[in-house]
């Protein structure tokens, strides 16, 4: 086991490294950190020269790179050009309210695709199996951005109009003396993100089950007696679940990307919406620290995805 997990830590870093390298060049030459003060009066040609210096702008690339590495290992993200904060500090006061985003839409999406995965590989071809397939491709083919902007229109403003309870859609950032409120801010980005991304899974779950269930261990214990629900919840599920494990892993940092549009539309006040915001400002300070983050996240879920699937999965040794 620890010598599974040395490896794939060396691989991970290495992984890592080339990760940085490339996110560092994408936006250093995503446009200039300082073309907002290019329109201030009040900034000299002087000025703007001593503050390129003091940013160390002028450096060779590597030179840039190998300072920011090297004060990112330390956990200096460095400040950001705009609003002249630690980057740490601004994506401190943001994670939570992503991951709180995050997390709750991925319960939702693994449970609503189990559901409609089960459904409908166990009515193969009936009318729920059509209709469940519609919604799939339905979901798949849907933006994210097109999902949440109707969400919007006929939960918040159409219910509105017509008289009904409506949700809201402006920001929330969690307080303790009314949580009600935070959660009914959640209900529309969190459908939005479970709707598309349980349109694929459920077609994963589907074909996984269908698979399992023409297996002999499967032919065999029914041969035995036991119910249809018993074969499948305590027999087929639990080996079809496993590809589901493997994908749920790798796409929960992925998540960031659906929430970086969903943030904005909904303004939730996340991580992926300060992205949004300063990457429009090329300050590449905070652009370069979310990355790193999700960086982070994939690699650090990669290696627990892979533990977890020896424990799923008796049929796997590390060693």
């Amino acid at each position: 086991m620890w010598t599974y997990l040395l490896r794939r830590l060396f691989q991970a870093l290495f992984t890592l490294l080339i990760i940085t390298v490339l996110c560092f060049l994408l936006t250093r030459f995503s446009g200039d950190p300082l073309a907002q003060y290019a329109a201030n009066p009040r900034m000299s040609a002087e000025d703007r020269a001593a503050l390129v210096e003091r940013l160390g702008l002028n450096d060779p690339l590597y030179v840039q790179y190998l300072k920011w590495l090297g004060l990112a290992i330390q956990g200096d993200l460095g400040n950001s050009f705009f609003a002249r904060q630690p980057v740490s500090e601004m994506i401190a006061q943001r994670l939570p309210n992503t991951l709180i985003l995050m997390m709750t839409a991925e319960i939702v999406t693994v449970s609503f695709a189990l559901f409609l995965g089960i459904i409908s590989a166990v009515k193969q071809y009936s009318f729920w199996d059509n209709a469940i397939t519609t919604f799939s491709f339905v979901g798949f083919s849907i933006p994210i951005f097109f999902s949440a902007l109707g969400l919007m229109l006929i939960f918040a403003v159409q219910f509105k109009e017509w008289g009904l309870p409506y949700l809201p859609t402006g920001a929330s950032v969690w307080d303790k003396s009314d949580p009600v409120e935070y959660i009914r801010n959640m209900i529309l980005p969190v459908t939005a993100l479970a709707f598309v991304n349980s349109a694929g899974y459920s077609r994963f779950v589907r074909t996984s089950i269908l698979e399992v269930l023409g297996l002999d261990y499967i032919r065999t214990a029914r041969a035995k007696g036991l119910t249809g629900r018993a074969v499948l919840f305590k027999h087929a599920l639990r080996n079809a679940a496993l590809p589901l494990v493997t994908i749920v892993g790798l796409d929960i940092p992925f998540l960031l990307g659906g929430a970086i549009v969903t943030e904005s539309v909904f303004s939730w006040p996340g991580m992926g919406r300060l992205f949004w915001e300063y990457s429009q400002r090329s300050d590449y300070p905070v652009v370069l620290g979310i990355l790193l983050i999700i960086s982070l996240a994939v690699v650090i879920l990669t290696i627990v995805t892979d533990i977890v699937y020896t424990f799923v999965d008796p049929r796997i040794r590390l060693s």
